[in-house]
Parts: C-alpha cells; sequence; structure tokens
C-alpha cells in the first residue's frame, strides 16, 4: 500500500473565473503531490480585472467545515487565504490554538489586484493581532506588508515589527517593487535576510498570491527544509507564471498544469 500523499488544509474564497482562491490551492497542492482539503471562507463575484462582491461564510460554517475533517484525517498544514469578516478570523484563531501543532502559512488578502478592498482596517487589525502571531509563515507583497506595520518607517521595520509580535517567518515578495529582477526576501527573528532572485515576467497575474503561499505549505508538508521549501515554491509559482495566459480582459491566469507535457 502506497504511502498517503500530505494534507494541507486550505481556508480560501471561490473565485468564478478559477484563477484565484481555492482553485489555486487545489490545483498547486496536487501538481506538487499533495491532497487539499478546501475549507470556504467566502463567495465572490469577481473577474480577472476586479472584484465585484465578496460574501464571507458564516463563522459557524465556517468552522464546522474545518473540525469535520480534522477530526476525521490527519492534516499536515493549514494555508488561509482570503478572510472577508473580523468574525471569520476571530473562529479561525480559536480554531489554530486547538490545533497549535499544525504550521500555518497565512496569504494576508487585503485587496485584489484591481483595487478591490477586502474589510479594510477592521481585517487588517484582527489579521494583524489574532492570527500573525500563530503564522509559520506570512507571504505578503510590499503593500501588504506597509499596510500590516504602518508605523515603520522601512520595508526591513515593517518587517521586524511583524517578527516581534510572534510571527516565524516573512517571506516578502517583490513583483511590486520597481527593480529590473524580482527580489524576495525572507526574514527570521536574530538572522540575516535571504535574497531569491527571479527574472521579472511582463504581465500581471490572477491567483499569484495564493499559488504560492499553497505551494509553500505543500512543500513543507513534504518536510522539505524551510528554505529548500521555498525556493521550490517560488521556482513552482514563477514557471506557473511564465506558461500562463490571458483569458479574459485583465490579468494573465497562471498555468499550474505547465508540468504535464501532454496538456497542448
Amino acid at each position: 500500500m502506497s504511502e498517503n500523499k500530505p494534507t494541507v488544509m486550505c481556508f480560501s474564497g471561490v473565485d468564478p473565473t478559477g484563477g484565484a482562491g481555492i482553485q489555486a490551492d487545489i490545483e498547486t497542492l496536487f501538481s506538487i503531490g499533495c491532497h487539499c482539503a478546501p475549507v470556504i471562507t467566502a463567495l465572490t463575484a469577481q473577474n480577472t480585472q476586479d472584484v465585484i462582491a465578496v460574501e464571507a461564510t458564516a463563522p459557524a460554517l465556517l468552522v464546522q467545515q474545518a473540525r469535520a475533517v480534522l477530526e476525521d484525517m490527519p492534516v499536515q498544514y493549514f494555508k488561509i487565504g482570503l478572510l472577508a469578516s473580523v468574525e471569520s478570523i476571530e473562529v479561525l484563531h480559536t480554531l489554530l490554538q486547538d490545533y497549535a501543532h499544525i504550521p500555518v502559512v497565512l496569504d494576508p488578502v487585503i485587496s485584489a489586484g484591481g483595487g478591490y478592498e477586502f474589510g479594510g482596517d477592521e481585517i487588517i487589525e484582527a489579521m494583524r493581532s489574532l492570527l500573525i502571531p500563530l503564522t509559520t509563515v506570512l507571504t505578503p507583497n510590499t503593500d501588504e506588508l506597509t499596510q500590516l506595520a504602518p508605523t515603520a518607517d522601512t520595508l526591513d521595520a515593517c518587517a521586524n515589527e511583524i517578527l516581534d509580535t510572534g510571527c516565524q517567518h516573512i517571506l516578502l515578495t517583490g513583483t511590486h517593487a520597481q527593480t529590473p529582477e524580482v527580489v524576495n526576501k525572507l526574514y527570521a527573528p536574530h538572522q540575516g535576510i535571504t535574497l531569491f532572485n527571479w527574472p521579472r515576467l511582463e504581465n500581471n497575474y490572477h491567483g499569484s498570491g495564493c499559488t504560492l503561499a499553497a505551494a509553500i505549505a505543500g512543500y513543507l508538508a513534504h518536510k522539505l527544509t524551510l528554505h529548500d521549501a521555498i525556493q521550490q515554491a517560488q521556482r513552482f509559482t514563477w514557471e506557473a507564471l511564465s506558461h500562463g495566459s490571458r483569458l479574459g480582459f485583465g490579468q494573465h491566469m497562471p498555468n499550474r498544469s505547465f508540468w504535464n507535457k501532454q496538456i497542448l
């Protein structure tokens, strides 16, 4: 009998374009040999250009989805994406405390690529106080990092302020920075900053952050070291983006099955 795939429980919203959210998590984890246990945090109306509307899952139903699975099967990692209400964050806080042995990758989704904001300052503060101190790897972009630590005056200071809350690692993605290459930075308490350089792609992508966070959780669930998991997750994401295509009028879609040469 073959060994079971590692299971990652993903808390994400439903994106009807299929580019981001829970579908991005499922495709990513399938591609790297994991099983995704999908927990729906919100329904959205959106396209490749922007989000139109969001409705958060009722808090009781949100936590019931997770507990039903957690009482039935082993979960190696949590991956958290879109949370559309403070109440969602509060019930997840309790769940993470109850399952403190399961590490957490948190993608702090604050706004959509088109500019739509998910909940504003209340969501940011709840995430900062309730979830980030319980997080193993946080994966913000530069805009998200500065919103999570608004009083700090540099990105490094922002990262250190967040690490001081109890967050164990931060992978800051550099796609929003005006640099020739994309430079991602890995921060950890009392350690030097590790830099990862990637060729900058010419397009903008819908679901890149979801893909990266899910891949990190998946490779960590495979028991890779933190550095190797983060390196491999970035490589998977870069390949998915570089093989992507424009299916709508807005951002390009990643191709998370780029590895399957039989797909034309």
